[in-house]
């Protein structure tokens, strides 16, 4: 994992081909609207000009007017010029946005990787796609994919409207309860950025974020091998006794740990939670203090959550924070 102080949040510094056509678009609209608007200005100013000299008298009056014919053909032939040239450009523009449309939304490679990214209030599902079920992986808030192979994303919402956003790999892209939508992009650098949920989606939507990392192709898949082992065993005997509190208690009820018999899918899969940089998506460092405190009393830290406070002790609280750690 990178510092906190590597993650960007950025589409101005593409990470991907997608996000580079978005961005490289972004430029072009960016200098020649901002030349435009430059041109105009400097028009305004030097009518304005010329017309706060005539009024204080300053101006030497012509000695052969123009008559008004010729000043109005002058007139007609400036504004039509205008107009065409201003035409030519929205013309364009429209026409570089289209065939950049094209490229951003081309068809995949249909041997992409497939992700599946499902959005909750308010936290991502995140379960990597394989034909052979016992290969199927399901982590949350973080997503790992390689560099230079296409990734395909397969969007769906459980419950509002979400919007997923990773600024730095490609454009916004909604999930609408009952209609799955798909997008996809090819990471071109390494690198590990910041994603969220761009669409209002309730009291925690601001809250509701990723880490999104992009890693050279043999990183990720030993990445992605090690997160398909089941939950570790315990090795110390605050450990053991964090586990028996897991599986007996309520935590069992909404969580899942591969291993064992937690196969709940209301919450967060935590079989590796201990290997991600953050908790509670993307809300506080994931250390043992922040997990005792997330534990106890999950509503302090993100009202609203559905994670209801518990009723551990302070020894029990530690027990199970030790035994998260452990999840690595």
């Amino acid at each position: 994992m990178l510092a906190a102080a590597d993650v960007m949040q950025n589409a101005l510094q593409p990470a991907a081909r997608e996000a580079g056509h978005i961005a490289n678009l972004w430029w072009l609209f960016f200098w020649v609207l901002t030349t435009v608007f430059v041109a105009v200005a400097v028009a305004l100013f030097i009518a304005l000009s010329k017309r706060s000299r005539h009024d204080a008298g300053d101006a030497q009056p012509d000695i052969i007017a123009d008559s008004p014919s010729q000043t109005n053909r002058r007139t007609t032939a400036v504004v039509t010029s205008c107009v065409i040239i201003t035409v030519l450009i929205l013309f364009t523009l429209l026409v570089i946005d289209f065939l950049a449309g094209n490229k951003i939304y081309a068809k995949p490679d249909p041997n992409a990787l497939a992700i599946r990214v499902r959005g909750h209030q308010w936290w991502w599902e995140v379960q990597y796609s394989n034909p052979t079920p016992s290969e199927i992986m399901t982590t949350a808030n973080e997503i790992h994919v390689p560099v230079g192979r296409p990734v395909k994303l397969e969007l769906e919402s459980t419950d509002v409207i979400h919007s997923f956003w990773v600024p730095n790999m490609h454009g916004k892209k909604d999930l609408v309860p009952g209609h799955p939508a798909t997008t996809w992009f090819v990471a071109n650098r390494e690198g590990e950025f910041r994603g969220q949920c761009a669409e209002y989606c309730g009291e925690q939507h601001a809250h509701m974020r990723m880490i999104f990392v992009a890693q050279k192709q043999s990183d990720f898949e030993q990445w992605l091998a090690a997160s398909k082992k089941s939950a570790l065993e315990p090795t110390t005997e605050t450990q053991r006794r964090g586990r028996e509190l897991f599986i007996s208690r309520q935590c069992v009820m909404c969580h899942a740990l591969e291993g064992t018999d937690a196969r709940a899918v209301l919450g967060p899969d935590l079989t590796h939670v201990a290997s991600r940089s953050l908790i509670a998506a993307g809300e506080i460092p994931n250390t043992h203090d922040n997990m005792v405190r997330w534990i106890r009393n999950p509503q302090k830290i993100k009202p609203g959550t559905q994670m209801p406070p518990s009723d551990f002790s302070d020894d029990d609280l530690n027990a199970l924070a030790a035994y998260m750690e452990s999840l690595k």
